[in-house]
């Protein structure tokens, strides 16, 4: 049977940016996949005809460009539509609408608080500040600190360097930033209850963490890196939904020669004499090569598609300590038109960006009471956008799409419930509840809708317990620390098997960093130079 250069396990946006560099590079790809179709959690499906729905990731900032001028995506029909708007709906009638422009977003915040207003350019260029240090971090290799060879002390000296350059008080603020909750840290900002949460919800989502907990002012910042056109922060919707990203780098991957298989999933990652030599498939096919790349998180790959005896019990036990928690679900909703929502004026753009109806941290916090109690949140926090309004292409003429990220959902359910249909439309009808408490018509548009619950989520798109970055961003979790100490190089323990999910650095969110930077190690290892060009080598 015929041998390949390299294999990649899973076609999500990483494994797909991986095989897209090998390829690049004049190597021999496969890509097995389990469903029939690819994209992992950045897909489209069209489930009821003349609708797509992006099924799970919704929208696009963190995807780099470098990866995007790499591959020349362009070429292979990616456009991402910015778009501005959004804000938060209120309890009392009013709202707060997050406007893109300077002085409007000013004035608009002086309406909650005056104060909020004047110190809304601090908090911004604190940010700004903040995300300036880390972005360069994203594709590049994190070091191992323990390592004495000469790449790892150049890589710690690039970083001391960084460091170095802060002045003292931005010392003290980086390293308070990184385990401060989201909650603390705008409260040395804001005073209005509605400013901090149209922010807080970033430290949230998609994150087994309340407001109030350490850790979650970095998830909010890593929501902040992304760009659109060269802004900063901003975000946009993929021209045809999420999956149109996973097409253009599929491809990409074809035209460079690269093979996806797709429709049978990985029994079983084949290991001889120490060394990674295929996969075996559940439908009985083999395949081999003597470079695995798996874009499974790594409890997918090391403890489900691995027989642990090839892998020290150290490592697998540190494997297994991993925090992938379940905290999120998602409808996608049909409509018949556009819902109304009286508390905004004619003409608001809040509708056309990601808003909520959360209008205090405390309602949050609640949210998260009822997850640690394992349950969905009765008062989800939710994250709403249309992305018809702009993106007309994603249903028929006259209709509209609505996606909604939900927040919380745990994976396990308390008093042995399970996630079945009752449960599953008991978990949908809390978010539609809370959506018709602020839009009257909003039921009565409802065509259609896919519900994922958190084990959908793993089902579906092959993220375990539904966790969308393949496991939390805690700073324990976070650069050389990314996903196991001593193998944040994206090598595992076994040679010639490879990791480029979002279990390793940077971590998660369809950015294509992992891909990227794991292609350039195993381009290293093969002696096959620096194909992707991002770091020294």
């Amino acid at each position: 049977m015929k041998k390949y250069d390299a294999i990649v396990v899973g076609a999500g946006h990483n494994g797909l940016v991986t095989a897209c560099y090998l390829a690049k590079s004049g190597l021999d790809v496969l890509v097995v996949e389990k469903h029939d179709y690819i994209g992992g959690a950045a897909v489209s499906l069209e489930l009821y005809d003349g609708w797509k729905y992006s099924n799970c990731s919704y929208v696009c900032s963190l995807f780099r460009p470098e990866i995007s001028r790499d591959l020349e995506l362009y070429k292979y029909g990616l456009q991402v539509i910015p778009y501005g708007g959004g804000g938060v709906l209120m309890e009392n009638g009013d709202h707060l609408a997050a406007l893109s422009d300077h002085d409007a977003a000013r004035q608009e915040i002086a309406r909650h608080s005056k104060k909020d207003s004047e110190a809304y350019d601090r908090y911004s260029a604190n940010l700004m500040r903040q995300c300036k240090f880390i972005k360069p971090l994203l594709m590049r290799t994190a070091p191992d600190p323990t390592s004495f060879k000469p790449r790892d002390l150049q890589e710690l000296l690039y970083l001391g360097k960084r460091f170095h350059g802060l002045s003292e008080p931005e010392m003290y603020e980086m390293a308070r930033f990184w385990t401060m909750s989201v909650v603390e840290f705008l409260d040395e900002y804001f005073e209005s209850d509605v400013m901090k949460a149209w922010i807080a919800g970033t430290g949230i989502i998609g994150t087994a963490l309340g407001p109030c907990s350490p850790g979650t002012a970095y998830v909010l910042l890593h929501h902040y890196m992304g760009e659109v056109d060269g802004n900063i922060g901003a975000w946009g919707f993929a021209r045809g939904g999420m999956g149109s990203i996973t097409k253009a780098l599929a491809d990409c991957l074809k035209d460079k020669g690269g093979e996806i298989r797709a429709g049978s999933g990985v029994e079983n990652i084949l290991v001889k004499n120490g060394r990674a030599v295929g996969v075996a498939l559940e439908n009985g096919d083999e395949f081999y090569s003597d470079t695995i790349i798996s874009g499974m998180d790594v409890k997918r790959t090391f403890l489900k598609t691995m027989e642990t005896k090839h892998l020290p019990d150290d490592f697998v036990r540190q494997v297994k300590r991993f925090k992938i928690r379940g905290s999120s679900g998602k409808l996608n909703i049909a409509l018949d038109g556009l819902p109304e929502f009286p508390q905004l004026p004619e003409g608001s753009q809040v509708t056309r960006g990601d808003f909520h109806f959360t209008d205090s941290v405390e309602r949050m916090e609640r949210a998260y009471d009822d997850w640690k109690r394992g349950t969905w949140s009765k008062d989800p926090y939710l994250d709403v956008l249309i992305p018809t309004q702009i993106d007309p292409t994603m249903a028929p003429e006259g209709k509209h799409y609505m996606t909604v990220f939900v927040q919380y959902a745990p994976y396990d359910l308390a008093d042995g419930e399970v996630w079945d249909d009752k449960n599953r439309e008991a978990f949908a009808e809390s978010t539609i509840s809370l959506i018709s408490k602020y839009s009257p018509n909003f039921r009565d548009l409802i065509l259609h809708k896919e519900v994922r619950t958190p084990l959908d989520i793993e089902e579906k798109a092959g993220l375990t317990e539904g966790n969308i970055f393949q496991g939390e961003l805690t700073f324990d979790q976070l650069l050389f620390n990314r996903p196991v100490p001593g193998y944040a190089q994206y090598r595992s323990p076994v040679k010639g098997l490879y990791m480029c999910g979002s279990s390793t650095h940077p971590g998660g969110g369809v950015m294509g960093a992992p891909g990227a930077n794991a292609a350039r190690e195993i381009l290293r290892d093969m002696g096959a130079g620096r194909q992707t060009g991002r770091q020294a080598a």
